[in-house]
């Protein structure tokens, strides 16, 4: 069993940052088609709103944004795989939102960073709330 736990959310004004942590741990059985995930963040901005992708690092290791961070937040992993990043930059109230890391199945290619979280496993979320 897969296991995320995500960390480092917090209040913010506008124009702050923040560095989001996700560990994870525990492994997938063997002859499992995620062997080589993609890994996604991904945010609600209220409880029960559809997830919107953030940020993934696919099969192949390219990376995607959505158009509402580019330029802003940046996806990062250690060489072991087992902690994600987000680095989220010149935070926006409209980025106040619980964010939540997922561990995906194979996926590779730009439309990933919307699609990464949809199967494989996802954390319990840790809140960002920026105020103007």
């Amino acid at each position: 069993q897969v296991k995320l736990v995500e960390s480092g959310g917090g209040s913010v004004q506008a124009g702050g940052s923040l560095r989001l942590a996700c560990v994870i741990s525990g492994s997938t059985a063997s002859g499992s088609t995620d062997r080589n995930p993609c890994f996604s963040w991904f945010r609600r901005r209220t409880p029960g709103q559809e997830r919107e992708g953030v940020a993934t690092i696919d099969s192949d290791g390219s990376i995607s944004y959505a158009d509402s961070v580019k330029g802003r937040f940046i996806i990062s992993q250690d060489n072991s795989k087992s902690t994600l990043f987000l680095e989220m930059n010149n935070l926006k109230p409209e980025d106040t939102a619980m964010y939540y890391c997922a561990r995906g199945v194979y996926c590779s290619g730009s439309f990933c960073y919307q699609t990464c979280s949809n199967f494989g496993y996802s954390g319990q979320g840790t809140q960002v709330t920026v105020s103007s």
